[in-house]
């Protein structure tokens, strides 16, 4: 069961709400785990706390408190697997560079040979009244640029924005622009600037699109990366807050019905549509064309030997997760319209049923202070990478509203 608000005596309103949860939180974790010792702990986080208004968790705590702000994801069907994800602490982590290896150590272990593993990075946390030492911008990790043409975009149109603030910052781009031009990573710092940091392709592992039966999708030159990391994550435990880059991996119709498909996407459906020869009058002929393309995703990811999961699937996994967190008398919350996105039907067991709508902490969710009002280095301008909502939840990767704080 979700443990109840505790209240304790303290000297102001955010005082007050972080000795809430973190209560609630060490209990929930010495209940949930068998740890002895609670009352010691809490006698010496609350005196932290009263001191400092914060509180530095423990390794165990914070792995305990990432795995489950996954399990409370309310938009995730992927949570079957909460208790695999892997922590990275690295709360100690301020210098640039330090953040872009520990960036690039997160692909590395995630990516996994295509063995894809549920992973967290967990950045210095978000101070009470001061500037957050660190911060990722971009809101994936691998995203691809915009060119923009007249009226013409080459690339994602979802990055426009991100495009255009990392050109403004000193990016110049390949020599030969292309649709699938990797955008360097963007990280703020807490004396508010921006710093562009390259990405080197070998670090990145995409998977080509080809279709068993069409060879003319393998023309369209598709490709899309191996990991889903969303990387403007806020990762909050025990009224703490870290900045925490976070993947599970792909579903085939993310992809395939998302990225490559929605009009302000990739737009790939007429193509496909005319390379099929499908009739004007076809009223179905999206739909078909819908299908040849998560064929080809998961024919070329299967292919590639990197890990991707189907709807049915992971609607089946979810179904399970259901019955286990009943079982441990735990509330399932959920968020229906989420679970059962595109091309989920009334056959799949996530549909045929109802999710609590409440949230839960610990939580996942973006930032909302990614990227806004901050300084360019060498400029003083300031920049916002505001884009729209193009982002959907992979099975494993955690897309949620925070809970507000009572």
């Amino acid at each position: 069961m979700n443990t109840p608000d505790v209240a304790n005596p303290a000297t102001s309103t955010t005082q007050n709400s972080v000795l809430d949860e973190a209560h609630a939180f060490l209990r929930l974790l010495h209940r949930e785990t068998g740890q002895a010792g609670f009352t010691r702990r809490w006698r010496d986080v609350r005196a932290q706390i009263t001191t400092t208004g914060t509180w530095r968790q423990t390794t165990h705590e914070l792995t305990y408190g990432a795995r489950v702000a996954w399990r409370n994801s309310a938009r995730c069907i992927g949570r079957l697997r909460w208790q695999s994800l892997q922590v990275h602490d690295h709360r100690h982590t301020t210098d640039v560079t330090a953040v872009q290896r520990a960036l690039v150590r997160h692909l590395h272990h995630a990516t996994n040979a295509g063995r894809i593993r549920s992973t967290i990075t967990i950045f210095p946390p978000v101070p009470a009244g001061g500037p957050t030492p660190v911060r990722i911008v971009n809101p994936q990790l691998v995203r691809y640029a915009a060119w923009t043409d007249r009226e013409h975009i080459l690339g994602d149109p979802a990055n426009l924005t991100l495009t255009r603030l990392a050109t403004a910052l000193g990016w110049p781009g390949p020599t030969d622009r292309g649709p699938f031009d990797i955008l360097p990573w963007i990280v703020a710092t807490g004396d508010g600037h921006l710093h562009v940091l390259p990405v080197d392709p070998a670090d990145i592992l995409e998977v080509p699109i080809q279709h068993p039966q069409h060879r003319w999708i393998g023309d369209l030159g598709l490709r899309w990366p191996a990991v889903p990391l969303i990387s403007n994550m806020l990762l909050s435990i025990g009224g703490v807050q870290y900045p925490a880059p976070f993947n599970g991996f792909f579903m085939g119709s993310e992809i395939a019905a998302r990225n490559f498909a929605d009009v302000d996407r990739y737009h790939q459906i007429p193509a496909v549509i005319d390379s099929l020869k499908l009739d004007e009058n076809d009223r179905l002929r999206h739909d078909k064309a819908l299908l040849v393309l998560q064929e080809a995703v998961l024919y070329s990811y299967d292919r590639a030997g990197v890990t991707i999961t189907d709807h049915h699937r992971e609607s089946e996994h979810f179904a399970r997760f259901a019955r286990r967190e009943e079982a441990a008398g735990r509330t399932v919350v959920g968020d229906w319209t989420w679970l059962n996105s595109y091309p989920m039907t009334p056959q799949d067991p996530s549909w045929k049923r109802y999710y609590s709508p409440a949230a839960s902490r610990p939580a996942l969710c973006p930032d909302p202070a990614a990227g806004t009002g901050l300084k360019a280095p060498h400029t003083g301008s300031t920049a916002t990478v505001a884009e729209p909502n193009h982002q959907r939840a992979a099975p494993s990767t955690a897309a949620a509203v925070c809970p507000a704080r009572t």
